[in-house]
């Protein structure tokens, strides 16, 4: 398969559409299953303890709304909800994605080859292992750019009123911006494009960024679909790459 020639999605939705349609194309699936397998048997058992949990921590999250906005608690409950179900869900992803990185490496690696005709540097399973510390070095630093931000928007929830109902929704666009910077990366940096450069690109097409990566968020909370999302993402990122930014840089 060369570059396709067809114009460009406008749309980061079309994205996510077009990385189900690549995760099962012949030679690619191979490099799926490990990653897959992985996805299945964190978030899947991670998942089953949230939602024997959620009973307990709704009634202690909620007693933080003053009395006086009581009124506001069949609007503020469904956001409670959302809200833990966002954070556990970005944070087992990102559990997942350290161990699967190498493997999502490759899988990105051989779908750019795929799509373009060309190929990163030549990334074996050998030179693979060699190349471990710096992808996860690579993981550390997307950690130590959410780890502020996100405790930030822990603390707003505890601001009576105001922040249950402010909190969700800063997570949920922070939560898309950072799935797109998850799963952007891994063809940025087969490429050694530096964090900090990758991260001004995807800013530059904000819009789509946040759209790709927001219906990632969304389906990554819907169980059954959130346990074979991350493939589907590292394609659909791996596409928006080619599409928008390997031309420019590309070395």
């Amino acid at each position: 398969m060369t570059q396709r020639q067809q114009p460009l999605p406008s749309s980061g939705f079309t994205y996510v559409k077009l990385g189900c349609h690549l995760v099962c194309l012949p030679g690619i699936r191979r490099y799926v299953i490990v990653p897959l397998l992985i996805n299945i048997l964190l978030l899947g058992s991670a998942f089953y303890w949230l939602f024997t949990k959620l009973h307990q921590w709704i009634p202690q999250l909620m007693s933080y709304v003053p009395h006086w906005l009581a009124w506001l608690n069949f609007i503020l409950w469904p956001l409670a909800v959302i809200s833990i179900v966002l954070v556990f869900g970005y944070f087992f992803s990102t559990l997942a994605n350290w161990i699967a990185a190498p493997f999502f490496g490759l899988l990105a690696e051989q779908l750019e080859q795929r799509l373009t005709g060309h190929t990163p540097d030549e990334m074996s399973w050998w030179s693979l292992v060699a190349d471990l510390p710096r992808i996860m070095k690579r993981e550390w630093l997307k950690l130590c750019y959410y780890l502020p931000r996100a405790i930030g928007l822990l603390l707003l929830h505890f601001i009576p009123g105001v922040g249950q109902l402010l909190a969700p929704i800063l997570w949920f666009i922070f939560g898309a911006w950072m799935m797109a910077i998850q799963y952007g990366d891994y063809p940025f940096d087969n490429h050694k494009i530096a964090f900090e450069n990758m991260r001004r690109n995807l800013g530059r097409d904000r819009k789509i960024n946040l759209e790709f990566g927001g219906l990632i968020s969304v389906l990554t909370m819907i169980p059954i679909i959130n346990l074979v999302i991350m493939p589907i993402a590292v394609c659909g990122a791996t596409a928006l790459w080619v599409d928008r930014y390997r031309q420019s840089l590309h070395k």
